[in-house]
């Protein structure tokens, strides 16, 4: 048994390159000997999202508290809230993040895969990021 104690791993903004807005990724478990699987507690602020992407494995989000969005590609975009859990299936071209008014919480869980968790993708647009 390992026990990694809080406060043990930093914090970590999200970068531009895949966010837009302030975004603090706090990491629970990072993918290694122990497990294929990583976890962290990612903070939206309101208007903060990510970019486009996909997961090898899928991806599966707990909403700890807020009001954010999730995306799929070609669909609907959706509200959540705390305590909904969602699942992105493998290669599904996805963004989740904060709506415009109020801030976002969650837990991001994916596997590793050939030595990837996820596959960055075009910046969401202001337009995207707004439609219904």
């Amino acid at each position: 048994m390992e026990i990694f104690p809080n406060g043990s791993r930093p914090s970590g903004r999200g970068p531009a390159e895949f966010f837009t807005g302030s975004v603090v990724v706090d990491p629970l478990l990072a993918a290694g000997q122990q497990t294929r699987v990583g976890a962290g507690h990612v903070t939206f602020e309101p208007g903060a999202r990510s970019a486009w992407h996909t997961h090898p494995a899928g991806q599966l989000l707990i909403v700890t508290s807020g009001t954010g969005w999730v995306h799929e590609w070609g669909g609907a975009k959706r509200e959540i809230k705390p305590g909904d859990v969602v699942w992105i299936p493998p290669g599904v071209k996805h963004w989740h993040g904060a709506t415009a008014t109020n801030g976002m919480r969650h837990i991001a869980v994916q596997e590793t895969v050939d030595g990837r968790n996820v596959d960055w993708l075009e910046q969401v647009t202001d337009e995207q990021y707004a439609a219904r």
